[in-house]
Parts: C-alpha cells; structure tokens; sequence
C-alpha cells in the first residue's frame, strides 16, 4: 500500500488552546509549590493546603494557556491581498499607456503602506505621472485596472 500525505503543520498553528504544554506544566508546579508554602504557613490541615494549591495551580494553567491563546491571535500574516485595493484612490507613478496597451505604475494606501503596483486603464488617452486614480478592477491577481479621478 503505497501513501502520500501532505500536511502543514507547524509550531501547533493546528491547536488553538493548549492547556497541557511544557510552559503550563512549569507554571502549574510553580504556583502549586508557592501557595502550598503560604497555605502551610497560614496553619491549614495538609488535605487543604494539597486541594487549594492544586486549584491555585491548575487556574495558573488556565490563566497562562488563554494569555498565549489570545496573544497568538494578535498576529498577522503581511501577506498583500491585492483586492482591497479597489475602490482606493491613488497616484501615478508612471504613465499608464491608453486602452490597455501598456502598463503604468500607481503608488497607494494599501493595508497602511505605500504600496507601487503595476496598472493598466481602458481609458481612451495616457494617463500621466501624478495624476490621482481610482482602482477599479484586479486583473490576474496582479495588475490592476484603473480610471483617471476627475478633479
């Protein structure tokens, strides 16, 4: 029997919340250790010293899995999705040749960077350098197809 079998796992992207990890675990035994110190010193009988140090450890654990939890959902791939640009309003960089018979080049606001990507129009003349654009289309995933902005 022959098997092919791609996965993409990596760094426990596939696990959102992990409760038992080496980090929770060395937690559980650090709060456990200390609040059963206070707890004997506090004068309590060893079965409660035992069941509120093992509270106090496993809330620790809680607390610790949802502190990563929530900071892993914090990041951000970078990755463009050229999409979101249209609609934008942006400038010419370099002329944009008239009726798709060439490509420009526009500069806009794009996921808050300056972003120059290649575009195209279908307008009958050239649209020059400065001048302000909107996006109107994405073409292969890559270009974009513009209109010149009136002023």
């Amino acid at each position: 029997m022959d098997t092919d079998v791609d996965a993409g796992i990596a760094d426990g992207d596939s696990i959102p919340f992990q409760f038992l990890s080496l980090k929770n675990i060395v937690a559980f035994f650090a709060v456990f250790g200390w609040s059963g110190i206070g707890f004997i010193n506090a004068g309590l009988s060893s079965w409660l010293v035992i069941l509120l140090a093992t509270i106090c450890g496993l809330v620790m654990m809680i607390a610790m899995g949802a502190l990563f939890y929530f900071i892993s959902k914090l990041a951000e791939s970078g990755t463009l999705k050229i999409k979101n640009a249209i609609g934008k309003l942006g400038e010419v960089y370099l002329v944009i040749p008239a009726k798709r018979n060439g490509m420009g080049k526009v500069q806009l606001n794009l996921q808050g960077s300056i972003r120059t990507l290649d575009a195209i129009t279908d307008e009958t003349e050239k649209i020059p350098t400065s001048s302000i654009i909107q996006v109107i289309d994405v073409i292969d995933e890559q270009i974009l197809l513009v209109k010149k902005q009136g002023i």
